[in-house]
């Protein structure tokens, strides 16, 4: 059926608001917990069989996951209770294509109501040609997911190989090395302090930022984006406040907020990287937690000689480089994705 022909939301499918589930009463188990933003944990029972499809209802609006498995979808979701015949994959689709921002209800946190979405004119597609288009996106995301698992399974290689080496201190020639406390010849203990100097990152409000190509990191990571970087790359990301002593690699240029500290690239290597993933940072503070610069400096790292240094830096390189790539790649796929999205659902692309 050609896309000229549309039908209400609510005759398309039923949405239902989620269920309260606190995390002091999720129990360990194989069920996803679906938030707006994404899976927020995991339960020992669900409340909807899978396949499934979810939206921001709360908090985070619209946007879509689609879920495999038996789920508990939260009460900032709006979750497909019936999806009256047509194709979860496609239901899914057609959910990420409407900006269902501009039917934010909520005055201070956004919140989508789903009433006010019910008379949504939609394209009606017949049951084949949902198929087919759910196909041809899926390939998309079945592509993105494989090449994540790439980049996990090599984060964890060279994870591994940092532990192997300097850890368990089983690194090449490690047979003919003497090891005195726990040090092998012609290696030194030294503070974080002696080798870098952590910066502090820079306040940036959110209303401040203006989207960009540059990633915006705070302490959990990646929180936006913004046109200007403060920091060029690569360099190392710490946590200061909230998420202490979280560690991250930037490979691009990026803007630090002042919940992180920073090292500049001229003092970066790899093998700093995984050694400050490998060192305990303990809070300081007692009320929000927070990690203390001078007590941060005072931890000890490892500092091994300049052969073995220059064998795992030409090591995990050579992994960080795949990784990399792969990211470029998933990148270029989601943005063909995510073009191809709406022409397929106008009927500008045919099936």
């Amino acid at each position: 059926m050609s896309t000229d022909s549309k039908i209400p939301l609510s005759d398309f499918i039923t949405l239902q608001r989620g269920f309260d589930l606190p995390t002091a009463a999720r129990k360990d188990g194989p069920v996803p917990v679906v938030a707006s933003t994404g899976i927020a944990g995991y339960h020992n029972e669900s409340k909807v069989e899978g396949p499934g499809v979810v939206i921001g209802r709360s908090g985070s609006i619209g946007g879509g996951q689609y879920i495999d498995e038996d789920y508990w979808p939260l009460n900032t979701t709006l979750w497909v209770k019936d999806f009256k015949g047509n194709d979860p994959r496609f239901t899914y689709y057609l959910l990420r294509s409407i900006d269902f921002t501009r039917f934010n209800a909520g005055a201070g946190v956004p919140t989508l109501n789903r009433n006010h979405i019910a008379s949504l004119q939609v394209p009606e597609y017949g049951r084949t040609e949902q198929d087919r288009i759910g196909e041809i996106l899926s390939a998309y995301d079945d592509l993105i997911e494989n090449n994540r698992r790439r980049i996990q399974l090599l984060e964890q290689a060279a994870r591994l190989l940092y532990k192997e080496w300097f850890v368990h201190l089983r690194f090449p020639g490690h047979e003919h090395a003497k090891i005195t406390d726990g040090v092998p010849e012609g290696w030194e203990r030294k503070a974080i302090g002696e080798l870098v100097l952590f910066k502090y990152g820079k306040a940036l409000k959110q209303d401040d930022r203006v989207p960009g190509s540059y990633p915006v990191y705070g302490s959990s990571g990646i929180v936006g984006t913004h046109n200007k970087a403060l920091v060029a790359g690569p360099a190392i990301i710490v946590g200061r406040k909230g998420n202490v002593g979280s560690v991250y690699w930037s490979i691009s240029d990026f803007y630090p907020i002042d919940t992180v500290y920073y090292i500049e690239a001229e003092n970066c290597s790899l093998y700093l990287f995984y050694a400050l993933l490998h060192t305990q940072f303990i809070s300081t503070d007692v009320a929000v937690p927070g990690l203390n610069r001078d007590y941060a400096h005072s931890r000890t790292l490892l500092a091994p000689e300049s052969k073995i240094l220059t064998l795992f830096e030409q090591h995990a390189a050579i992994m960080h480089d795949q990784i990399e790539q792969l990211r470029k790649y998933n990148q270029s796929l989601a943005k063909a994705r995510d073009l191809l999205l709406p022409r397929l659902m106008n009927g500008e692309v045919a099936v």
